[in-house]
């Protein structure tokens, strides 16, 4: 705990705040989507919002301590996206029951260490090319977001170069400040939306079957596996931390095991968010920033307490401001992993059908385009690096008759 507090640094604490606030801003919608689409009460949903707040926070905080790393743990939004369909026509409490068996499989994968010996194969072009791809879409969000914005966005985007060049470490925490003095001069902070109130935990008792088996607990694993800890550990891999991966795996499936029966669908590595505490905009010192992982999980367990409260602080922020801190906050991100992808040139390539196809946001077969995207370059990466039959020469078929 000492060293926690030596090691602590402003722009650290901001790195996990953004984070944290980036991690509800898109996410959580899909969450309360999910709910409508099902006619979830509100006690239930009050319950789904506390478990992945607080394993989310647990987890963080747990496990960046003890690896002295800046470890990102939030829910799966194509997870959350999947439940907006089938929670309509399957049971809450069948839901509950395909979590768990979700979960359980997640485990396995985590204790029998068959991930690290996956990842440890995948060229590291392909992986970087696929970060990029997934942050490529929120870079570009802040330019869109100029058209209902301008002056905000451009205000943002001026501070952050100005910051880049001066303060680099403060650049986001400035863009912060002056995106809120914006919104707030303009009128545009809606604070009478602001309530509190806190989150209750709500048992709901598992029932298994086949039928939320196939439907909900297999995409889950598959999306948990290959869309979520596959770039999450990516993100580390990116920016040198070599953590193995299993013991997050592990720790993520089990916290989401426990607090699945109330409502908990499924915790693991971030990816999009996890990039804003690994760069260097949280620390120069690579050693240090685990703090920011650290902050983030206090800043989930807050938000996690006081769960009636989220909803009333992201409606009060204008979506310009979130998309704009979004995309500034990940720009060194984006320019590293485009960077890495670049590097080699003989899987540059194979690199670039990664990024594009991550990039479109295509889904196909219920599996979304980050998967895809590993599966497209690597079918490349084999195609383009596979060895060639030498070609018979007069020269070659001499040596071949003097040397039989």
């Amino acid at each position: 705990m000492t060293r926690l507090f030596r090691d602590f640094s402003l722009s650290a604490l901001v790195a996990g705040f953004i984070a944290t606030v980036i991690s509800y801003a898109g996410p959580l919608v899909i969450i309360f989507q999910a709910a409508k689409s099902a006619g979830l009460p509100a006690e239930v949903l009050s319950s789904w919002v506390w478990a992945i707040s607080i394993g989310s926070a647990v987890l963080g905080i747990v496990l960046s301590i003890r690896f002295r790393v800046p470890i990102v743990i939030a829910w799966s939004a194509p997870g959350s996206a999947l439940l907006v369909s089938m929670l309509p026509d399957i049971s809450l409490n069948e839901a509950v029951g395909a979590y768990i068996l979700a979960n359980a499989l997640i485990l396995l994968v985590g204790l029998s260490g068959a991930f690290d010996r996956i990842v440890g194969k995948l060229p590291a072009a392909i992986s970087a090319a696929m970060l990029a791809g997934i942050l490529f879409s929120f870079g570009t969000q802040l330019f869109v977001s100029l058209k209902d914005k301008p002056a905000m966005v451009l205000a943002m985007f001026v501070t952050y170069l100005v910051f880049r060049r001066l303060l680099p470490r403060y650049a986001v925490m400035a863009v912060l400040v002056v995106g809120c003095a914006f919104a707030f001069a303009a009128g545009e902070l809606n604070t009478s939306a602001l309530v509190i109130g806190f989150a209750t935990p709500v048992w709901i008792a598992p029932e298994f079957s086949w039928h939320a088996m196939l439907n909900i607990a297999l995409p889950l694993v598959m999306v948990a596996l290959t869309g979520q800890f596959v770039p999450g550990i990516a993100v580390l891999r990116n920016d040198g931390y070599q953590t193995p991966a299993s013991p997050i795996i592990s720790a993520s499936a089990l916290g989401s095991l426990l607090l699945a029966p109330f409502g908990c669908h499924g915790l693991n590595l971030a990816a999009i968010t996890a990039a804003i505490c690994t760069g260097r905009e949280s620390h120069e010192d690579r050693d240090k920033r685990y703090v920011a992982g650290v902050i983030g999980g206090l800043f989930y367990l807050l938000l996690g307490i006081f769960g009636a409260t989220l909803v009333s602080i992201f409606s009060a922020f204008p979506k310009e401001l979130i998309a704009a801190l979004a995309g500034l906050a990940l720009f060194a991100a984006i320019a590293g992993a485009l960077a890495g992808s670049m590097a080699v040139p003989d899987d540059r390539e194979a690199a670039l059908v990664t990024f594009l196809v991550t990039a479109s946001g295509m889904s196909f077969l219920g599996l979304s385009a980050a998967f895809w995207g590993l599966i497209f370059g690597l079918f490349a990466h084999l195609l383009l690096k596979a060895r060639r039959a030498p070609q018979a020469t007069p020269e070659r078929e001499e040596a071949l008759e003097a040397n039989p």
